[in-house]
Parts: structure tokens; sequence; C-alpha cells
């Protein structure tokens, strides 16, 4: 049994760049609809937006990883 080295790594590098990607980007989401102060103000509506937009393409990347594991 032969192991390709150089493909285990390339899967393990876009697997954990893809990764920390994916978990940036929904940090990005929490902290946009989180409150803008200790103070309890909400957040603007270019914001919340952007925290949707964020949810939106973790959405996406899963329903693509789930379209990848079927297909």
């Amino acid at each position: 049994m032969q192991i390709d080295w150089a493909a285990l790594g390339q899967v393990f590098g876009v697997s954990l760049v893809v990764t920390v990607g994916l978990v940036g980007v929904f940090t990005l989401g929490i902290v946009g609809t989180s409150s803008a102060s200790a103070a309890g103000t909400q957040p603007g509506s270019l914001a919340r937006t952007g925290a949707y937009a964020c949810f939106a393409l973790c959405a996406a990347a899963v329903g693509y990883g789930i379209y990848l594991i079927v297909a």
C-alpha cells in the first residue's frame, strides 16, 4: 500500500485553511449581531446586514460540503 504524502498534505492544508476561514467568517457574523458596546446599544443596519451575509456564506459552505459528500 502506497500513501501519496503530497496529496495528503494538500488535503490537510486546504482543510486547515478552509476551517479557520469559516470559523473567522462565523465569528464576524456573531460580532455583527452582538451589542455594539457595553451600554447595550443595538448594531446598525449595515453591521446586521454584513452579519447575515456572513451567516449565509457559512450556510453555503456547509451546503457545498454536504453536496460534495453526497455526489
